[in-house]
């Protein structure tokens, strides 16, 4: 009965927080385009799926994902073995993003941009080596306690050298690889596996030591990824390469649904789609639970009940986006570009992006963890409307790119520069959490949604090359929050050290 309580209680916040898409979209279309959609029946069940989905995922995560997460970390902590500690983040990382459907749609259009000069597979092996080599340095780095800003301001300097070297046509899809690397499973698993550590060992804080191993997956992909376009555009040569079908949305996989199929069979086969995605995660724990550590998982029957849901929240997610907002999201995009009225253009940007980011689910789980961990220095609705904030300053900035015409380069070196800066000036217990908000912004929600204006815009505006101008976006929602998040940071300090002056 209490779990009931609880789930109609999660039920109840998931649809309080999906209430900004809809507002958003229901004044585009009814304000500005003046006109019912045609599908009208469709969306409104499409974000009432959504809605469950969400709430079934939550739910999953407090039942299986986060204790077995923190329960991993307490008994590696125990072993106290750094080797083996460090092959399980190499293999938790690199198992979490080689089955991602985002990254393989990426590496795709790589193959395709760089007309058979980028390998996808070859592409998605580097990031995902890249991802479980970051998970691995970040366990070294929460074990010898450093601070994270180092590491980031290095990082960073590493990405803006390169990405001035780098080829355009790889530069938007680099930042995009960095950006899907995190998705809605693997982010509250490498989130609950530092925290977890930081918690079980000795003078670690939550907060300053537990995050930011999501950041730093976002970040050194993105160096590897333009180093092996420089590469490639350097000494490899230009194939043949087949264009399958349209453009795919990162963030979601394609409903495979049999032409001559039922619908129950359809639905079938997506569900296993999606259980595909999340298996090889499941057997990196599986394996170093019973065959490493060489312990039975406790409370099995709720930690294989919170896998379950997991993956049948998402995907009831997933569909439910599909349904209700994807296709909404892209016409508008064609009308708004029709109507040429580039004002209405910029504020659609700009509240898409901040509607779809207060939704997300990972970014409502992370901001209840970094509550719980800051102990009242944080609370976790105000960093959601921070991060949304810079979600949608960035998006906008990233369509006036689109619409202009500019390269990407000098925006990305630009802001990456900032936040170098802001790295340096910040207070430090938010630096890990700052980078990890970052990470979360790209995932199930706002990535095809995104990435669906992004290529509505270069498809329909005269000039722009849709496979280079319509890629990026991702990237600048990936920045600006990191930006928003230190400097209210920074302005609360400051603020904190006036009024002690004052006083």
């Amino acid at each position: 009965m209490d779990q009931l309580r609880e789930f109609l209680g999660i039920l109840k916040h998931s649809f309080r927080n999906l209430l900004p898409i809809i507002v958003v979209v229901a004044f585009f279309q009814f304000a500005v385009m003046q006109q019912v959609p045609d599908d009208l029946l469709p969306m409104a069940i499409g974000l009432l799926v959504v809605v469950l989905g969400v709430a079934l995922f939550l739910q999953g995560l407090e039942l299986g994902i986060f204790p077995i997460g923190k329960n991993l970390s307490n008994d590696f902590a125990k072993k106290g073995s750094l080797s083996l500690l460090m092959i399980f983040g190499f293999c938790l990382g690199f198992s979490a993003v080689i089955a991602e459907p985002a990254l393989i749609a990426v590496a795709d259009q790589a193959e395709i941009i760089s007309e058979g000069r980028v390998n996808g597979l070859t592409l998605r092996l580097l990031v995902a080596a890249s991802v479980g080599v970051v998970v691995a340095l970040g366990v070294v780095r929460i074990i010898l306690g450093h601070s994270l800003h180092w590491y980031m301001i290095i990082g960073y300097i590493l990405v803006v050298a390169v990405t001035f070297f780098a080829p355009e046509e790889i530069v938007g899809l680099a930042y995009d690889s960095g950006g899907v690397t995190t998705n809605i499973v693997t982010v509250p698993l490498i989130a609950a596996l530092g925290i977890g550590l930081a918690v079980s060992l000795r003078g670690r804080n939550a907060l300053t030591h537990g995050f930011g191993l999501v950041g730093l997956a976002v970040m050194v992909p993105m160096i590897s990824v333009q180093l092996y376009g420089i590469a490639v555009y350097s000494f490899g040569e230009a194939g043949s390469v087949e264009a399958n079908g349209a453009l795919m949305d990162p963030g979601v996989d394609e409903v495979v649904t049999p032409a001559a199929g039922s619908l129950l069979l359809g639905m079938l086969t997506d569900l296993l789609v999606m259980f595909r995605d999340v298996l090889p995660i499941i057997a990196v724990v599986l394996f170093f639970q019973y065959l490493v550590i060489r312990k039975p998982i406790a409370h099995i029957h709720k930690v294989m009940g919170g896998f379950v849901l997991v993956i049948v929240g998402l995907y009831a997610f997933v569909v439910g986006l599909k349904l209700g907002l994807f296709p909404i999201g892209r016409s508008m995009a064609e009308q708004l570009i029709g109507l040429e009225m580039i004002f209405f253009v910029y504020l659609f940007a700009f509240t898409i992006g901040f509607a779809t980011t207060m939704a997300e689910p990972a970014l409502i789980a992370i901001g209840q963890k970094a509550e719980e961990a800051g102990k009242g220095r944080l609370d976790g609705n105000l960093i959601r409307i921070l991060v949304a904030l810079g979600v949608a300053i960035g998006i906008t900035i990233g369509v006036h790119r689109i619409i202009s015409g500019d390269s990407i380069h000098y925006y990305i070196m630009g802001g990456y520069t900032v936040v170098i800066l802001l790295t340096w000036l910040s207070p430090r217990y938010i630096v890990a959490l700052a980078y990890d908000l970052g990470g979360v912004t790209t995932s199930e929600v706002t990535v095809p949604l995104v990435t669906a204006l992004g290529i509505g815009l270069a498809t329909h505006i005269e000039g722009r090359n849709v496979l280079i101008d319509g890629f990026g976006l991702i990237a600048f929602a990936s920045i600006f929050p990191i930006i928003t998040v230190m400097l209210y940071a920074i302005f609360v300090e400051a603020y904190a050290r006036l009024k002690g002056v004052e006083t």
